[in-house]
């Protein structure tokens, strides 16, 4: 008989490509992924893992039985849904995960609300950008995510995974005081041709969206400066160091000298919750959602 927890080591191995980082997904030490898989090799009868220069791959037998390992963990994913479901109660366990502006702006309401509602559910919550959110709930590292496409590039989104629209959040060019267009009602993007931009890092979904829109309207961009989080970008803008890009959710507080003006094309992410389908019916997923569904709701006027 196959053990279960054997199964689910093997299927982290598959999913993570070695076994620190199994062991980093599964919370557990390398020594306990190892024993886990030696005990399945005795199970099976045959090698499963094989050593590949400093570390090891899976042999054919291990990527069969990891095939097989995926499949079975997403039957008892759905009978786990089916049980919470008929018992109705919002219980157990949800991790969920946003980019640095959702959880800012949609995670102290949210997950309030499902503390005071919902007692006997435990949430972990984390920060994660959205195309490592959506590999983490492909994973199973992650049971809900909140991510974002911008409204003129989408976010791959592969197949198996639900999704529920949360809110359309504007965004707005931040400049300092003494900008020429501070004072502007509206701009267009290529205004600013000639100033230097302050960015999100380069390989970020916000990055190569900047990239992307700036030279569609024929602007090659000047990045002199880039920064993840929104709040240390706007404390460059009031040092002078440019414009950039700043979206309303979770803009909280503003240093002094730094003017919003909207843009006349109006830019928009699309903000939504993303799941497994197979999570579908359980209670503590549909929980979730709805109280991010509020949170979006109350700062939806942005």
């Amino acid at each position: 008989m196959l053990n279960l927890e054997r199964l689910r080591t093997l299927d982290a191995l598959a999913r993570h490509g070695s076994v620190s980082a199994a062991a980093e997904g599964l919370h557990v030490t390398t020594s306990a992924v190892s024993q886990q898989m030696a005990k399945l090799e005795r199970e099976v009868g045959q090698q499963l893992l094989a050593k590949y220069g400093r570390g090891v791959r899976l042999t054919d037998a291990g990527r069969l039985l990891a095939d097989h390992a995926a499949r079975i963990l997403s039957q008892v994913e759905l009978a786990q849904a089916d049980i919470e479901a008929q018992r109705g109660q919002v219980v157990g366990e949800a991790r969920i995960g946003a980019f640095p502006t959702a959880a800012r702006g949609l995670f102290p309401e949210a997950l309030a609300a499902l503390r005071d509602t919902h007692p006997e559910l435990r949430v972990r919550s984390v920060e994660v950008e959205p195309e490592d959110a959506v590999r983490q709930v492909v994973r199973g590292d992650l049971d809900l995510a909140v991510v974002l496409d911008w409204s003129n590039k989408r976010l791959p989104v592969p197949g198996g995974l639900a999704r529920a629209r949360l809110l359309d959040d504007a965004a707005d060019v931040a400049m300092h005081a003494d900008h020429p267009l501070a004072a502007s009602a509206e701009v267009d993007l290529e205004d600013f041709a000639d100033d230097p931009w302050v960015s999100w890092p380069e390989g970020e979904f916000c990055y190569e969206w900047l990239v992307f829109t700036l030279r569609a309207k024929g602007v090659e961009p000047r990045i002199a400066h880039m920064a993840g989080e929104h709040h240390t970008q706007l404390a460059l803008i009031a040092a002078g160091m440019g414009v950039c890009v700043t979206p309303r959710l979770g803009r909280g507080p503003v240093p002094e000298g730094v003017r919003f003006v909207p843009v006349r094309q109006k830019m928009h992410r699309h903000i939504y919750a993303i799941w497994r389908s197979d999570a579908d019916r359980r209670p503590s997923i549909r929980a979730a959602v709805e109280a991010l569904h509020q949170a979006a709701a109350s700062v939806a006027g942005l």
